[in-house]
């Protein structure tokens, strides 16, 4: 399997945190976003929307960083990972909504605003973040995993952003169950840390 990915993308993340948890050997290929090589024909060959990541398997080519995790869970079998059952299922579903949604335009737009100064309103991305975060802690209150009593694809997707959410000014002080949650995720067998961003993007916001 090949990868195609940036170090401090979340999304990218996702597939990389996966790809470890599951013990799958992967070359990863990372691709210069700041020359635009996401948008060059190369690449675009392999993922018209031009984003990373890419997972290519063979002749098989999956893009979407949660649409990766379902292929990867899938491909190997891993029922715990990805429930069969309809309402397993639909509490995964539910989850991968979060993360396309509330916390790509919560915390990860924030941090987008921090690191590349992309043109959203700070105030209304940060209040984005601690209304999901907030909703977290409250469901995470009476359990230790998202969507089922042992972790899933949904606490893989949804890490990433919510593990940097620091890096857009967004507190986590607050919400000690996300973070024991988080630290439960950064125990399993397999974990890959998210790259912490570097000390001059954050210097320069």
């Amino acid at each position: 399997m090949k990868l195609y990915y940036h170090p401090i993308s979340g999304h990218a993340h996702r597939a990389v945190l996966m790809l470890g948890l599951l013990g799958l050997d992967h070359e990863l290929v990372e691709v210069d976003l700041a020359s635009g090589a996401h948008k060059k024909p190369d690449f675009l060959a392999l993922n018209p929307f031009g984003q990373v990541p890419v997972l290519q398997d063979g002749e098989t080519v999956i893009s979407d960083s949660n649409a990766i995790l379902v292929y990867l869970a899938k491909k190997q079998g891993v029922t715990n990972w990805l429930p069969e059952d309809p309402k397993g299922a639909a509490s995964i579903q539910r989850w991968l909504s979060v993360a396309a949604g509330q916390i790509a335009f919560g915390p990860g737009a924030a941090r987008l605003v921090t690191l590349f100064g992309a043109p959203f309103d700070p105030h209304e991305v940060i209040a984005r973040a601690h209304a999901i975060l907030g909703l977290m802690e409250a469901h995470l209150n009476t359990q230790n995993w998202l969507a089922a009593d042992h972790p899933t694809i949904a606490d893989v997707a949804l890490y990433s952003y919510v593990a940097r959410a620091p890096e857009g000014n967004v507190d986590l002080a607050g919400y000690g169950k996300v973070r024991d949650w988080l630290s439960r995720i950064e125990e399993l067998p397999g974990f890959v840390p998210f790259m912490h961003a570097p000390a001059e993007m954050l210097a320069s916001s």
